[in-house]
């Protein structure tokens, strides 16, 4: 991939700047269309250097028990890929340089289908997809179709995946590296800083791509001392579980809403700047 994306030019920009990504998850969606495009719009002013929004789904395997809640907040509340689309597209609208990455799984991307997909997201502009269920065996299938599109298609790797297996997972990898700091689910425990160091430094050794961290992370000391190895953190669940705080007693959006995310998002910034 030679085209210069949105991601490249952050992660270029974070250099010159001795600092460190933040990227932040959110599920478009929730907890309901106008409470997240308000969310969406904070975001980049409250420290997210890129923003990784998922594709609501029914059966989130991978995801722990706040994103999965998250993602059927989000159905609920009638969300749809349509809709997801045009949330990125308005926020194109007022900001043109925060890069926007959307996760989830194949199967909403399927049911799409496939190139009307990869088409309407390049048009939105998204920058990146990261779909946790697709192999790099199956690039045909979307990453190669991506790329020609000018989308980054980035990889997950984890403590499991060993020397034999990273090559792979890297070819057709751009943007970042997503290093996935604990074997399970999203969420579910804390990652242990050396071991996480000394993984971010093999996957180094294999790739000039940026490489950031995620799973467990959810306080900004957590946050600086994982992004003194890495490039930069993502967080998620602790984002998401913000969100699900701030609700009313019938699960609707309050006041509380939107300043609980921006205001964990200014700390997590504000943690991660250089000293």
């Amino acid at each position: 991939m030679t085209k210069e994306t949105r991601i490249d030019r952050r992660f270029a920009a974070l250099k010159t700047e001795g600092r460190k990504a933040l990227v932040c998850f959110v599920t478009a969606g929730d907890p309901d269309a106008d409470t997240f495009a308000k969310l969406l719009a904070e975001l980049p002013k409250a420290g997210a250097d890129i923003i990784e929004v998922g594709m609501p789904f029914s059966d989130p395997m991978a995801d722990g028990p706040a994103i999965q809640a998250a993602s059927l907040r989000a159905l609920k509340s009638g969300q749809t890929m349509v809709k997801t689309l045009a949330m990125v597209a308005n926020f194109r609208k007022t900001d043109p340089d925060t890069p926007i990455v959307l996760m989830g799984y194949y199967n909403p991307v399927y049911v799409y289908p496939v190139d009307k997909f990869l088409d309407e997201a390049a048009a939105a502009g998204v920058d990146g997809l990261i779909i946790v269920d697709v192999p790099p065996e199956a690039d045909e299938e979307l990453c190669l179709p991506a790329m020609e599109r000018g989308l980054n298609f980035i990889r997950l790797t984890t403590p499991t995946t060993d020397a034999k297996r990273l090559p792979t997972v890297l070819t057709n990898t751009s943007g970042f590296v997503y290093y996935v700091s604990i074997t399970g689910i999203t969420g579910a425990a804390a990652p242990v800083v050396n071991d996480v160091h000394s993984q971010v430094a093999r996957i180094k050794g294999a790739t000039e791509l940026p490489v950031v961290v995620g799973f467990g992370v959810r306080t900004g000391e957590q946050a600086a001392a994982l992004a003194k190895g890495a490039d930069g953190v993502v967080v998620g669940s602790a984002l998401v579980s913000a969100i699900k705080d701030s609700l009313g007693p019938n699960g609707d959006a309050t006041a509380k809403t939107v300043p609980a995310v921006v205001d964990l998002v200014k700390s997590l910034s504000q943690a991660l700047k250089p000293v």
